[in-house]
C-alpha cells in the first residue's frame, strides 16, 4: 500500500485531482483551493505565503506543489524540515496530462477515470470557428490595474492554441507581461477568464471597445486535473458566442 496517506497540496488543480483520485488522504489546502466544492480539509494559507510551521505540524508524507505557484524559498524551507516535496512544472496540455499521470501514479491514486477522459478530451479537441475565416487573433489578459496580459510559454496559451486561438503575444519575452492596452499589438478578439482577476461582463469588456470579448471560466483555461474534461467543449463555446 502506498505511503502517501497525509498529502498537503498548495497547488488549487492538483488539489482537486487528488481529492478526486485519493479521497480521505488530502489532509491539508490552500485557501484558494475551491474544488471540490464541498472540500473540508485544514486550511495553510495562499499559494504565495503558505504556513509552512503549520504544515510540518500536521506530518505530511507529501506536499504537491507548482514551480508557477508556489515560491522556491517556501519549498526549501519545507524541505529543511524533512518534508517531501513533490514540485510539477506544466506549461502544456500534454505535459499537464503528463504530470497528472506521474502524480496519480505516485500516490497510488484509486479513481483516475477522469484522466482518461481528459486524455480522450484534448486528443482531438473542437475548433473555435472564425467567422472571418481565419484565425483569431487574441489577447488575453489576466489582471487590470496595471494590465497584464499571457505571454510566452503558459498553460492557458496552449489551451487556447490547441483550439484555434491564436494569442498575440504568444512571442513575447515575458510570460505574464504588463502592457498598457494602447501598446498591443493588433488583435481581433479579447479573452476574460474570471480569475486571477475576476473579469465579469462590467467589468473588463468596455475596456476593450468595438472588440469581441469572451467571458470565460479561468478554472476550465488554467487549472490542470478534472477540469480538463470539459474544458475544450465549454471554452470553445462560450468563445464561438463572442464571434458570432
Amino acid at each position: 500500500m502506498t505511503t502517501q496517506q497525509r498529502i498537503v497540496s498548495l497547488v488549487p488543480s492538483l488539489t482537486e485531482a487528488v481529492a478526486v483520485s485519493a479521497p480521505g488522504r488530502l489532509v491539508a489546502a490552500t485557501d484558494w483551493c475551491t474544488h471540490p466544492v464541498d472540500l473540508d480539509v485544514t486550511r495553510v494559507g495562499g499559494t504565495k505565503n503558505p504556513d509552512v510551521p503549520a504544515i510540518v505540524a500536521l506530518q505530511p508524507d507529501l506536499v504537491i506543489a507548482n514551480a508557477e505557484e508556489n515560491r522556491e524559498p517556501d519549498l526549501e524551507a519545507l524541505r529543511a524540515a524533512g518534508v517531501n516535496v513533490h514540485l510539477t512544472d506544466i506549461r502544456t496540455v500534454t505535459g499537464a496530462l503528463t504530470s497528472l499521470r506521474e502524480l496519480m501514479h505516485l500516490i497510488d491514486a484509486e479513481d483516475t477515470e477522469w484522466l482518461d477522459l481528459a486524455d480522450a478530451a484534448w486528443s482531438e479537441p473542437p475548433q473555435v470557428n472564425a467567422t472571418s475565416g481565419s484565425q483569431p487573433q487574441a489577447v488575453i489578459p489576466i489582471w487590470r490595474r496595471p494590465w497584464m496580459h499571457l505571454g510566452s510559454d503558459t498553460y492557458a496559451g496552449d489551451v487556447l492554441a490547441r483550439l484555434g486561438v491564436a494569442n498575440v503575444l504568444a512571442r513575447h519575452p515575458e510570460r505574464y507581461p504588463k502592457i498598457a492596452l494602447d501598446e498591443l499589438p493588433p488583435y481581433d478578439l479579447v479573452v476574460l477568464p474570471d480569475e486571477p482577476y475576476v473579469f465579469t461582463a462590467d467589468d473588463g469588456p468596455e475596456a476593450f471597445t468595438g472588440t469581441q470579448a469572451a467571458l470565460v471560466s479561468g478554472r476550465l483555461l488554467t487549472w490542470y486535473g478534472p477540469a480538463m474534461v470539459d474544458a475544450p467543449a465549454q471554452l470553445v463555446s462560450a468563445i464561438n458566442a463572442a464571434l458570432r
